[in-house]
């Protein structure tokens, strides 16, 4: 008798989470239909122009915010300047040390803030 009552509750779980599931997945197709694509802030687009700090890192070229950040981990990536222990800090080498206000290690968050004194 015990073996009958755990599978009439098994398959009263079963069957709530199947229920569950449908409704889930009629909310993901609906938006899929809905056909909006997401489109870019026209501010993040707009070209800023790097000073020649951070110029040395990304180039001189005028370049979106976006584009300036990609860059901008690249060259932190490709030299291996995330701290090894805690990878939301970045080591400055000499290029990036001016960028970052003298300081040599930022965590990546005040490097947003600190790249944006740096672009105009």
């Amino acid at each position: 008798m015990a073996a009958k009552k755990k599978t009439k509750k098994s398959a009263k779980k079963s069957a709530k989470k199947s229920a569950r599931k449908p409704a889930k997945k009629a909310t993901k197709k609906a938006a899929k239909k809905s056909g909006k694509k997401r489109v870019p802030s026209a501010a993040f687009m707009r070209p800023v122009q790097p000073d020649s700090a951070l110029g040395a890192v990304v180039g001189s070229s005028p370049i979106p915010r976006t584009e300036l950040t990609k860059k901008l981990w690249q060259y932190i990536k490709r030299n291996g300047l995330q701290d090894s222990k805690n990878r939301r800090n970045i080591n400055a080498d000499d290029k990036l040390r001016p960028v970052f206000g003298g300081r040599s290690q930022v965590t990546m968050f005040d490097m947003t803030k600190l790249v944006n004194k740096h672009v105009s």
